[in-house]
C-alpha cells in the first residue's frame, strides 16, 4: 500500500433552487494513494465535476470531511487554502481554459508564477518535450489544436510536481485520435512520475485507464470489481 495522498470521508453535497432540494453526493467516500489512477464515470449532471471540485477544495462539502497530504483542509484559513491547491494538486479541465493571449509555455508557467516561483523555464521545456510539443510552445492557444491544447492544460497541471492531478472529463471535447493521444500521455506521466491522477469521464474506454474504476450514480460511488 503505498502513501495516502487524499481521502475524502463520507461526504454529501446538496443543491438547493429555492424550491428543491437536489442531492448531488451521498456518503462519498474516496482514498487515493501514491501513483494511483482512479477513474469516476458518470453520465452528465452525475455529479462528477462537483465530487471533483469538492476533493480540489474549490467548493466546500455539506458534511463530510477531505484530507490532503494528511491534512484536513476544513482546519485551513483561506490562503492557506489556495497554497495547498496550487502547491498539491494539478488541475486538467474539459475546456483546457488557457489564457488566450499568453503563449503556450507562459500558460504552462502560470501555476509556477503564482507561487513566485523563478526559473522553472527548464521544467516547463522538459515537459513540452515530453509531449512532442517543444516546436510549439511559443504558439498562442488560437493557434494550437484541440489536441495540443489539451496537452498544454496537462502541462500546466504538472509545473508544481503536485501531489495529484484532477482530471474533469479531460478528453470530453476531443476527437476520437486526440482522446487515445491524451489517455496515452495520462498513462505515461502516472508510470514516470509516479503522478497519482483522478479523472472523471463519461466514457468507458477512457475509464479502463483507470488501476481502480468507480461509477457515480444517483449521487453514490460504487468501485467497479
Amino acid at each position: 500500500m503505498g502513501k495516502m495522498i487524499l481521502q475524502a470521508k463520507s461526504v454529501y453535497k446538496t443543491f438547493s433552487n429555492g424550491k428543491n432540494n437536489l442531492s448531488v453526493l451521498k456518503d462519498f467516500s474516496l482514498d487515493v494513494v501514491e501513483g494511483e489512477i482512479i477513474t469516476i464515470m458518470g453520465q452528465s449532471g452525475s455529479g462528477k465535476s462537483t465530487a471533483l471540485n469538492i476533493l480540489g477544495t474549490l467548493d466546500q462539502p455539506d458534511s463530510g470531511t477531505i484530507t490532503i497530504g494528511g491534512k484536513s483542509v476544513h482546519s485551513l484559513k483561506e490562503d492557506e487554502l489556495s497554497l495547498l491547491r496550487n502547491r498539491d494538486i494539478g488541475f486538467v479541465f474539459q475546456f483546457h481554459h488557457l489564457l488566450p493571449e499568453f503563449s503556450a509555455l507562459e500558460n504552462a508557467l502560470m501555476p509556477t508564477w503564482i507561487n513566485q516561483e523563478k526559473g522553472m523555464e527548464n521544467r516547463a521545456k522538459i515537459l513540452f518535450e515530453q509531449v512532442g510539443l517543444l516546436d510549439r510552445m511559443d504558439h498562442f492557444p488560437n493557434q494550437l489544436s484541440g489536441g495540443e491544447r489539451s496537452r498544454v492544460a496537462v502541462i500546466r497541471s504538472l509545473m508544481n510536481r503536485p501531489k495529484i492531478v484532477l482530471a474533469d472529463e479531460p478528453t470530453g471535447n476531443l476527437d476520437e485520435k486526440n482522446a487515445n493521444k491524451l489517455i496515452d500521455l495520462l498513462g505515461e506521466i502516472n508510470k514516470d512520475f509516479h503522478q497519482a491522477i483522478v479523472l472523471t469521464t463519461h466514457n468507458p474506454d477512457v475509464a479502463s485507464i483507470g488501476h481502480r474504476q468507480f461509477s457515480l450514480e444517483n449521487g453514490s460511488l460504487t468501485e467497479k470489481v
